[in-house]
């Protein structure tokens, strides 16, 4: 199937203009609708669509979207099956992928870390208040606009419901889900995860923002399936050679890095309190008001 052969097409009110993306088990497309303007819709792909595990699993992200309102979370708008598809709909949101900035930007400066972090710790705040564990935390699922240094969360596509009965799970026990290179430790045995996952993955987003890299060194899947199970990740102030940050903001980065779950931050609200009051501190002149004025939008 061509990936542009729906263009054109209708699908549920929404007048497919471009193809703008796909993935493993849909095809992204920039949409416009007579009442809601411009919007992306998500269409699995046909030989998904046979596929009722992945049915399942993708108006289950849908579902999860539609429980959460939130300014820094794309809002989802409808879905369902309309035109012999599953389709999504979702806000067109401004930006470009955090991981496509970062490629670009290179590590940024402590306060816009900061900045990002606290945005999306409060999404995943409200997210964890429905219920639902993301999993899948990385800066390809959060969509950035330099202009109004805003991030928003995206992709629900692996995310849970903490209150599953293990029984309706729909990945099988022994295999884990998330990105390699920012899953938290405990996910590697496929075991059910909680909120510290994603505090996990949050922190190693701070990380990267921060010095360019990863906790972990491994250039092959194994080696880093390796590391994750049986090594300390490399500590913040020996990521980048002649990088050096306040021993608060190290401290504050490695808690969320923590693999024994009975030290690493409870929840992403502590986490992210933390990291910004420390960064805070490195940023003198952002100090007075920083925690209330990282919130609004567009720069000083």
């Amino acid at each position: 199937m061509s990936q542009d052969n729906l263009v054109g097409r209708t699908v549920a009110g929404y007048k497919l203009l471009a193809h703008v993306g796909e993935g493993g088990t849909a095809t992204v497309y920039r949409a416009e609708h007579p009442d809601r303007g411009s919007a992306a819709i998500k269409i699995l792909r046909p030989r998904m669509a046979q596929d009722p595990v992945a049915v399942k699993r993708f108006l289950r992200e849908a579902e999860f979207g539609a429980r959460i309102n939130h300014e820094f979370i794309i809002r989802t708008y409808d879905y369902g099956e309309a035109e012999g598809v599953y389709y999504l709909a979702l806000e067109w949101a401004a930006g470009e992928p955090l991981a496509s900035f970062l490629t670009a930007a290179g590590r940024l400066a402590a306060p816009l870390a900061a900045r990002i972090i606290e945005q999306l710790g409060n999404a995943l705040a409200v997210a964890h208040k429905a219920g639902i564990i993301h999993r899948d935390l990385k800066p390809a699922n959060i969509m950035y606009d330099p202009e109004t240094q805003t991030a928003r969360l995206l992709d629900f596509g692996i995310a849970r419901d903490a209150e599953d009965n293990p029984a309706d799970r729909l990945t099988r026990a022994g295999f884990f889900v998330g990105t390699l290179q920012y899953v938290a430790p405990e996910a590697l045995s496929g075991e059910l995860v909680g909120e510290q996952a994603d505090v996990y993955s949050l922190a190693t987003i701070a990380y990267h923002l921060l010095t360019g890299v990863l906790p972990f060194p491994g250039k092959s899947p194994r080696e880093l399936f390796q590391q994750l199970l049986t090594q300390s990740p490399v500590p913040l102030n020996e990521a980048v050679k002649g990088l050096k940050f306040s021993p608060a903001i190290e401290a504050a980065v490695m808690t969320g890095l923590e693999r024994d779950l009975g030290r690493r931050w409870k929840t992403v609200g502590e986490f992210a309190d933390a990291f910004c009051r420390a960064a805070s501190v490195d940023a003198p002149a952002k100090k007075s008001g920083f925690l209330s004025s990282i919130f609004r939008r567009g720069t000083e």
